[in-house]
This record gives C-alpha cells, sequence and structure tokens, in this order.
C-alpha cells in the first residue's frame, strides 16, 4: 500500500553553520566591538546574548540572513522571551523545532478526512504517516497539505509505492 510521511525536521547541520558564521560576522563587526554580544548553539537551542534588546534583535537577523542563505527555512526557529543576566546583559533562547506538534497532527488529520480523499492518516511519535490505495491520492494530499497548513515547516520522505 503506498504511503509517504510528514515530517518538521530542520537540517541541524546547516543551523550549526549558519550559527557559527553568525559568531564569526559578529567578532569582525565594528558595532560589536566591545560588547558581550554572542551566540552559541547546544543541541537544539540557540543563545544569543547582548546589552539590550536592540543588539540581541540584530543578532538574530544577522542569524537569519545566514540561514536562508543555507536553504533552512526560519519556521523552524521557535524564540523564547529575552531574560535578564548579571549585569546590564539580557539573553534569549531559540529553540529550533523538530517533530510535528499533537496539535499540527491532528490538524492535518482532520483536514485530510475533511478532504474526502482516500487516504488514511496515522501519528507516529513526531511525524504522520499518510497511506492510500493510489499514487494519485496521496500525491493530491501532498498538495493539500502544502496549501492549507503554512505556519509549520512541513516536508514530505519516504514515499513510497
Amino acid at each position: 500500500m503506498p504511503s509517504f510521511d510528514t515530517v518538521c525536521e530542520a537540517n541541524l547541520v546547516e543551523v550549526k553553520n549558519a550559527v557559527d558564521n553568525t559568531a564569526k560576522e559578529i567578532a569582525t563587526r565594528f558595532d560589536f566591538k566591545g560588547t558581550p554580544a554572542a551566540i552559541e548553539i547546544k543541541d537544539k537551542e540557540i543563545t544569543l546574548i547582548g546589552d539590550a534588546d536592540f543588539q540581541l534583535s540584530q543578532i538574530e537577523d544577522i542569524l537569519r540572513n545566514k540561514l536562508t542563505k543555507r536553504s533552512v527555512d526560519v519556521r523552524f526557529l521557535d524564540k523564547g522571551d529575552v531574560q535578564k543576566m548579571g549585569g546590564d546583559k539580557v539573553k534569549i533562547v531559540i529553540k529550533v523545532r523538530n517533530g510535528i506538534e499533537t496539535e499540527v497532527s491532528k490538524k492535518i488529520q482532520r483536514l485530510l478526512k475533511d478532504s474526502k480523499l482516500k487516504v488514511q492518516s496515522a501519528i507516529q511519535e513526531s511525524k504522520l504517516r499518510v497511506t492510500g490505495a493510489k499514487r494519485d491520492d496521496l500525491q493530491a494530499a501532498m498538495a493539500l497539505i502544502r496549501k492549507d497548513i503554512t505556519d509549520v515547516p512541513l516536508s514530505f520522505d519516504n514515499f513510497r509505492d
């Protein structure tokens, strides 16, 4: 029976490379000289450190540009709140999304059921498996998901015939 998986996974190698390039640019830019401006990545969390909110927004803008150049969708970034550190430093933690959340999976399932396509969907951990009798039905399901779910960077893999 033909099937495919709907996933939400960022290329973590490219994310790490973008963070490294951002750190290099911060080190060489004149407006960041003598400030505690920094960026670091640990597991799937990117930490931005700076003097003020304005500086954090500049670092975030550099990071977004580097991610875009490396073909990583910026919708993978889940921005947290600004936190005060010691002295006059502030930081922000940005999480890299990995896996489809349960609400989004249920929304996709409801969308597929309401569309009257002859496909079934099943939530499997952090992905959604869609199966159907015909390849054309699966391709129509992919097109429907791409069109209606725009707030999450979804991709399709493991297409089996």
